[in-house]
């Protein structure tokens, strides 16, 4: 699949970049490696499943590192955990056309840009709790979307904690990292249940990314300042948007 691509040694470059910058904020990072793949001319059928994989080995580092340094919050993670996971193994099972995939995709970057460029999602001092319902709701709207599109959600998840006032930053992160990874696992067993299946070579970018995510997720729970870098992956990401619109 990599190998048979253009230039696959430039993609091979930018992944784990990618990793590192979505890993320090307490991300997976699919929806950058869903751009990088439709920039790079990725078959529809092979990135929803690729960029799953690469979801649960990133977001997994990152939420050891958050745990580790005390950022995880149990209580907010399973008031949105307990909708989402059954849903994105829902969402993981449905085809979708490849054309509505691309224009989904592409209005999800969207969402992944502004959290890039902070136009949404600040701390607040004071903090409130989820209450039942709206856990139940946001969990599962963002679950089902999560399997169908192939992201582990924590793109939306994030800005919606810290809008809502819901938690601070870096307990976001931590709560985003374990939704993404029981979200990309729900989603990919959805996708493995339809008869869908992973080609080796993911494996590769599972290992070229696990780097860059582990180094990313490190610095992330400490005091990393990646602004510079999410100016570029912004960039990066709207012309992805863009080529997802017209093709």
């Amino acid at each position: 699949m990599i190998f048979e691509i253009e230039h696959y040694w430039l993609f091979l470059a930018v992944l784990p970049v990618l990793a590192f910058l979505y890993a320090s904020v307490g991300h997976g990072g699919a929806s950058g490696y869903l751009a990088l793949m439709a920039l790079f001319s990725f078959a529809p059928e092979a990135m929803k499943p690729t960029a799953l994989l690469l979801n649960l080995f990133v977001a997994g580092i990152a939420f050891y590192h958050y745990y580790k340094a005390g950022y995880f919050n149990k209580k907010l993670f399973t008031s949105f955990a307990i909708a989402s996971i059954p849903l994105a193994f829902i969402g993981g099972m449905i085809e979708v056309d490849a054309s509505l995939y691309k224009k989904l995709l592409a209005i999800l970057l969207i969402f992944a840009i502004l959290k890039m460029l902070r136009v949404f999602g600040r701390e607040s001092r004071l903090n409130k709790d989820v209450k039942i319902w709206q856990g139940l709701l946001v969990g599962g709207i963002i679950g089902f979307f999560s399997g169908l599109i192939g992201i582990g959600g924590g793109i939306i998840l994030t800005p919606v904690i810290l809008m809502l006032h819901w938690g601070k930053m870096k307990e976001a992160a931590a709560v985003s990292a374990l939704f993404i990874w029981v979200n990309s696992a729900s989603g990919l067993m959805g996708q493995i249940t339809s008869g869908v299946s992973i080609s080796t070579t993911a494996f590769v970018l599972v290992a070229i990314a696990f780097v860059g995510g582990f180094l990313g997720s490190y610095f992330g729970s400490k005091k990393l300042n990646s602004q510079w870098l999410s100016y570029i992956l912004a960039f990066v990401l709207t012309i992805a948007s863009v080529k997802l619109f017209f093709t």
